[in-house]
């Protein structure tokens, strides 16, 4: 069993808040628009496993770092990740085909600041955009989410919510 915390669209903001949302977890997730190195480098400090995408604000330092999609496979669930997504019905463009061809069981994006867990039944397929953990944008309040992975199965999904902006 592996301990997720997912965020994205930090924009440069990492507070206490955030950091203790982080403890207890394995690994932690950023769906893009980390906005700059520091964010990064706080996220790395704290020990634990960084994965993530960039994001369109994020610039060549956090794009030679970062890939644009990234699929991976955690505890025996495939997952794939890119900052602009979409959800079932609205995909980006080409998500809907990348899904498609790979068949992750989760999918992750950010970009809308919009906290969603969505099935979708046609795709066989999770997807979760955690909100936005940082100041910018017009969401009301910060969010991430935390869950586990044990055996292929997602469990004990949890949204965090942060002080507001």
């Amino acid at each position: 069993m592996i301990r997720i915390s997912l965020l994205a669209d930090t924009h440069s903001y990492l507070d206490a808040a955030l950091l203790e949302a982080l403890e207890g977890c394995d690994e932690i997730w950023h769906a893009g628009d980390f906005g700059s190195l520091e964010v990064v480098e706080k996220l790395r400090a704290t020990g634990r496993p960084l994965r993530g995408v960039w994001g369109n604000i994020d610039g060549p330092d956090i794009r030679h770092q970062f890939p644009e999609t990234s699929l991976f496979e955690v505890a025996g669930l495939k997952i794939l990740m890119r900052h602009i997504g979409g959800y079932p019905g609205k995909y980006a463009p080409g998500i809907r085909a990348l899904l498609q061809q790979e068949k992750p069981g989760l999918f992750i994006s950010g970009h809308s600041h919009i906290l969603k867990v969505v099935p979708d039944e046609q795709l066989q397929c999770l997807h979760m955009n955690p909100g936005a953990a940082g100041l910018q944008g017009w969401h009301k309040v910060r969010t991430l989410l935390r869950f586990e992975i044990d055996q292929g199965v997602m469990k004990h999904l949890e949204v965090v919510e942060l002080a507001g902006k």
